[in-house]
């Protein structure tokens, strides 16, 4: 099934326009984890699954990353997240969550608890 679900072509052009865009969090956070550099892991950046395109995502672990900026503390953006969550949640994905600033303030527990969210 995640063959026909996950980065769908019709949504390519998106994806790669997310990535070439990036935030700045978005692009330290990617230098941290790319090429398997944490604990052996391969991350994908902008990969989508179903109708949602998530910031960072490991199949091997069925985890996926989302950093949130500003827009994510108004209401309207907090009850999207929480449907895209349940959603990809309902699917067996595990969703964990950082502020922007948390990539730049704490990096070490950033990555401490993507790690502590690895199944094995």
């Amino acid at each position: 099934m995640e063959r026909y679900f996950s980065n769908k072509k019709g949504i390519k052009d998106l994806r790669r326009n997310l990535r070439n865009k990036s935030t700045s969090a978005e692009a330290t956070l990617w230098g941290l984890i790319k090429n398997k550099q944490l604990s052996g892991r391969k991350f994908r950046r902008q990969h989508s699954l179903g109708k949602y395109v998530v910031d960072f995502f490991c199949s091997s672990e069925k985890l996926i990353i989302e950093l949130d900026g500003d827009p994510h503390g108004e209401y309207y953006q907090i009850a999207k997240d929480v449907e895209r969550d349940n959603y990809l949640g309902a699917l067996g994905y595990k969703i964990i969550r950082f502020e922007n600033r948390m990539v730049f303030q704490d990096k070490e527990y950033v990555l401490e608890e993507i790690k502590r969210n690895f199944k094995r």
